[in-house]
């Protein structure tokens, strides 16, 4: 395994190609899926640490203060990938608090060290602006509908590989539309 300090700077990185792509605004919700297991080299779910889930964490604490995004954080399959946020984060939005404590063992080391770590609750689901998955565990559930891959210089941590979006407005109408059955021969051509 990587030191925390190199994973910490590996995750810096991706971060900071991400936002600068992304422009993320003040206010936006930002979704984490992370398997610190993937992070020190093991299989999803059989190793991981709260050592790991600290590191990365002051990471993405220092990320929202920077950039004023909201952190969300996925448990895994085991709380069905439930969202840890803050309280506060999560009354503004209006979203629904369920019943469940993540611990390491359901709901990830990260989740459950994030959920330690401020006056947080558990959510059903939300739809983030955008949002880092390190270690393969499918933050897209919990992304607005237009997902947009995000390519950056790297695409590990530690040794778990990382995807990242952004999200999009969805295109409805456009120079491309066609609203009734008449443009549709204008644009094919000549009838048959």
């Amino acid at each position: 395994m990587n030191s925390l300090a190199a994973i910490k700077k590996e995750l810096q990185s991706l971060l900071a190609e991400l936002h600068e792509q992304a422009q993320f605004k003040r206010g936006q919700l930002f979704v984490i899926g992370c398997s610190t297991s993937e992070v020190s080299g093991g299989r999803i779910g059989t190793a991981g640490t709260d050592e790991i889930a600290a590191a990365l964490y002051e990471v993405f604490d220092s990320f929202a203060r920077e950039t004023g995004v909201y952190l969300a954080f996925q448990c895994c399959e085991h709380l069905n990938r439930a969202i840890v946020l803050e309280q506060e984060t999560a009354a503004k939005f209006g979203y629904e608090e369920v019943a469940a404590v993540p611990v390491r063992t359901a709901g990830g080391a990260m989740a459950s060290y994030a959920f330690r770590q401020k006056n947080c609750v558990l959510v059903e689901f939300i739809k983030a602006d955008g949002g880092i998955d390190i270690g393969d565990t499918f933050i897209g559930m919990h992304l607005k509908h237009v997902a947009v891959p995000v390519r950056v210089s790297g695409n590990t941590v530690g040794a778990a590989h990382v995807t990242m979006a952004k999200t999009r407005p969805k295109l409805i109408g456009g120079p491309r539309a066609v609203y009734e059955k008449t443009n549709v021969i204008d644009l094919n051509g000549p009838e048959c």
